[in-house]
């Protein structure tokens, strides 16, 4: 059995306690808050163990085996580094950090500690993307030569609401964006260059934007992301043999479809999820605790790397800076 705590109260941490009720090897052992009313509150839901006031407590209980962090993503250097030091293992929820100099620093850290640590990418984990790969890997459509892949979520501005507050790390790319990013690199690997352009709103932080990412051998990836507008937010992957879709919010779609060259499937397969999606990363994670790894080989320290560095670099293109690296 494997013992979970949780750092922060939020949304996140709601959805991810109730993955892990159900998840077999799971014991909710310990979450916390800055406020011990809200932990109480979580823990009462749920079964949690105990409830701590403050992350520091929950970091310090040697009963915890491995941290899930679901605080702001402007929080998640400081707490990850908070668990490594106290001998904790990490699974940290995306965007794993404000940048890659954050990400490189919490990535040594746990390597120095000889802590597991990976970033809840829960995309990577799920059935229905592992399929995908595993067509692509078969060579099932040829070679990839496009991907198509969009994640626009209509949210109206709220100056309160972190997604529109730079010192909260808010802005569509480093909560949207990655995860088409994530999806095209994973796909293609890193690209040649990157084209893209933003729409930085009052806050200092893109609202919208569309990246392209080029490929020495002529292909490309081609991600939107943003607040501004609503879309289907599927995925197309093509190659020069077939050509594969990802139904409707393709990041935890439950749907993939293989077709040929005449745009006729050829396969279909459906994933329903048994809980709510995040049991995968869950069950990754207490896998590789058991097998004494460090990090996943679904969801690498470098996957994760690569990720920030790409989207450090359309951050310099759009000249968006965070208040922590001014």
């Amino acid at each position: 059995m494997t013992r979970w705590g949780i750092i922060g109260t939020g949304k996140i941490a709601h959805t991810f306690a109730e993955a892990l009720r159900g998840t077999e090897n799971s014991v909710l052992a310990a979450v916390a808050s800055r406020s011990l009313e809200k932990a109480e509150v979580l823990a009462a839901e749920f079964g949690f163990e105990k409830a701590y006031g403050s992350y520091e407590e929950l970091a310090a209980d040697e009963a915890v085996d491995i941290v899930y962090i679901a605080t702001p993503m402007s929080e998640h250097y400081a707490n990850s580094l908070l668990c490594l030091n106290a001998g904790r293992n990490v699974l940290c929820e995306k965007s794993i950090a404000l940048n890659t100099s954050q990400a490189e620093e919490m990535v040594a850290l746990a390597e120095e500690k000889g802590l597991f640590f990976m970033e809840a990418m829960w995309m990577k984990f799920r059935p229905t993307f592992l399929k995908v790969k595993q067509w692509i890997d078969e060579g099932r459509i040829g070679k990839v030569e496009f991907i198509k892949a969009d994640f626009n979520n209509f949210i109206p501005y709220d100056k309160n609401d972190r997604l529109f507050k730079s010192e909260c790390g808010g802005g569509a790319l480093l909560d949207l964006g990655v995860y088409p990013l994530t999806f095209a690199t994973a796909l293609m690997g890193e690209p040649k260059e990157i084209i893209t352009h933003a729409h930085i709103g009052r806050d200092g932080v893109d609202l919208s934007h569309e990246i392209t990412l080029t490929y020495e051998d002529g292909a490309f990836a081609a991600t939107t992301s943003g607040f501004e507008v609503q879309n289907r937010n599927n995925a197309v992957v093509s190659g020069d043999k077939g050509s594969i879709t990802m139904g409707d919010w393709f990041f935890c779609s439950s749907e993939c479809t293989l077709y040929d060259l005449d745009s006729q499937p050829v396969e279909e397969r459906v994933f329903p999820p048994e809980i709510n999606g995040y049991e995968y990363e869950i069950r990754e994670a207490e896998r590789c605790l058991a097998n004494g790894l460090k990090e996943s080989p679904l969801c690498p320290h470098s996957d994760t790397l690569q990720v920030m560095r790409l989207m450090d670099r359309c951050r310099e293109i759009w000249g968006m800076k965070f208040p922590q690296e001014k």
